[in-house]
């Protein structure tokens, strides 16, 4: 996994830069397997199939706080209204937040799809 790539890939998402496909490809060509989001902490995880891991922080200031109560119906339509209409990363961290409680949120980027399906984005419970 190339650090270098996986943190540039991070930044231009985080700024709006590129495209969600695009990121999948230059992950996926990079050897990421998988992907936590923790924003209870505020930062992105990206593992290799060979244990290599890469921490980027999430910077953005002004987000609301992580919700108190898991809405797996809220996060699920950010992540598909996202996906479907093009929006900025930023505005998908603020509905995850809201609806997040404190979960993680994880990708697993596939080669035939350019963006997750159901199976590919799951939640798990962080302590």
């Amino acid at each position: 996994m190339n650090t270098e790539i996986v943190v540039e890939t991070a930044r231009a998402t985080l700024s709006g830069g590129i495209p969600f496909p695009e990121v999948v490809r230059r992950l996926i060509a990079t050897g990421v397997a998988y992907c936590q989001v923790d924003y209870v902490a505020l930062r992105k995880t990206f593992h290799s199939a060979t244990g290599e891991v890469v921490t980027t922080p999430i910077p953005y200031e002004g987000l609301p706080p992580v919700a108190a109560e898991y809405d797996a119906a809220g996060l699920r339509a950010a992540i598909l209204d996202s996906q479907r209409h093009g929006r900025q990363y930023r505005d998908l961290t603020r509905c995850a937040m809201e609806a997040s409680s404190s979960w993680s949120s994880t990708s697993r980027p596939r080669r035939r799809s350019a963006s997750p399906s159901r199976r590919q984005c799951c939640c798990r419970r962080t302590r």
